[in-house]
């Protein structure tokens, strides 16, 4: 049967507009907010190349990137549903789920095998290692990951946090302020302070960095964290976005220069250069160890998370019994984790 002309144009705009009717419904229906723990840095850089590379779209999701303001502003937007995945230091994830408990929150893929907490220090302030702490002033900003950490840190280093002057700071003023001289250490996480410091002007030779997991510390860092009410109702698609995720990490690691422009795309105000030296610190100290190597990236080592489950009760009192079960899941991970190289 033929149709005429005429009509015929009319059933193909008629099935154009369908299409893209269906088309948008679709985008929103995958639509996933994802906040970050902190700002558009280096190391946020591999999400930003996975929507740039086609990752997330091959997996049928639109993603949306938010910063965040530390793991503690991050955690709570994933356990109300403001958004169904975040990133997040797991072992604030563990103390909120002991505070909370039943919040529908927890950890699906390790990104930080090895944590980047750290006290960044001055050696002409007389920080050079753990021993130099007590008897000086030491930026802490309550919410920071690494700060959360720092009493585990103490423990196992012998230090008496009672000899050291805390000075609470802003996440804003605590390079700063260490720059100017007015603390002689703060915490943050390894990669960012130190950048941070060195953007500021201070000597690179100046700066030591105590990285907290060479002394002492057992813990894990910052894993990709799920609504778990969400992600029961959308196992496909929390599984697409962990492997983009992957995807994206491994252009990063491939190619960080081309991940650096995508993070500058939506943070024009970002020195590529240093950006690009902060991932690959990243990714060298804290992505891309030899047990990432060995077992691919997402997954950890059970007899590791509950050591540190463990090294976490000696500063932190639990109101529960803390169940390891609760604070990492691996089932939306494929055998093996995600290979990196």
């Amino acid at each position: 049967m033929s149709f005429p002309l005429r009509l015929t144009r009319k059933i193909a705009l008629f099935a154009a507009a369908a299409f893209a009717f269906s088309a948008n419904v679709a985008v929103s229906e995958t639509t996933i907010p994802f906040t970050l723990d902190w700002k558009f840095e280096g190391p946020s850089a591999p999400y930003f190349a996975a929507i740039d590379n086609g990752h997330f779209a091959a997996a049928g999701l639109d993603v949306e990137i938010s910063p965040g303001k530390g793991s503690l502003d991050a955690i709570p937007k994933v356990a109300t549903g403001s958004f169904p995945i975040g990133f997040a230091d797991i072992n604030s994830v563990i103390k909120f789920l002991d505070q909370n408990p039943g919040a529908p929150v927890t950890s699906v893929m390790m990104i930080y095998d090895k944590p980047p907490f750290a006290v960044i220090g001055r050696k002409s302030r007389g920080i050079s290692g753990p021993g130099d702490l007590e008897g000086s002033v030491l930026g802490a900003p309550p919410p920071d990951g690494a700060w959360a950490q720092f009493p585990s840190f103490a423990l196992a280093n012998g230090i008496d946090i009672n000899k050291i002057t805390v000075e609470p700071v802003g996440f804003p003023t605590r390079e700063p302020m260490l720059a100017e001289g007015r603390v002689d250490s703060v915490t943050g996480f390894s990669f960012s302070s130190y950048l941070n410091l060195v953007r500021l002007g201070v000597p690179e030779e100046d700066i030591s960095t105590i990285l907290m997991a060479d002394h002492g510390l057992q813990l894990y860092g910052n894993a990709i964290i799920v609504n778990t009410d969400f992600a029961a109702k959308n196992q496909d698609i929390v599984q697409g976005f962990l492997s983009a995720v992957a995807a994206g990490w491994q252009d990063a690691i491939s190619d960080p220069a081309a991940a650096i422009a995508s993070l500058v795309k939506r943070n024009p105000a970002a020195d590529a250069a240093l950006e690009e030296r902060r991932l690959m610190l990243a990714v060298n100290a804290n992505v891309l160890t030899d047990y990432v190597k060995t077992n691919g990236m997402g997954s950890v080592d059970p007899t590791r998370l509950d050591a540190a489950i463990k090294q976490l009760a000696e500063t932190y009192e639990y109101n529960g019994q803390p169940d390891a079960s609760l604070y990492f899941t691996d089932k939306y991970l494929p055998a093996g984790g995600f290979p990196l190289k």
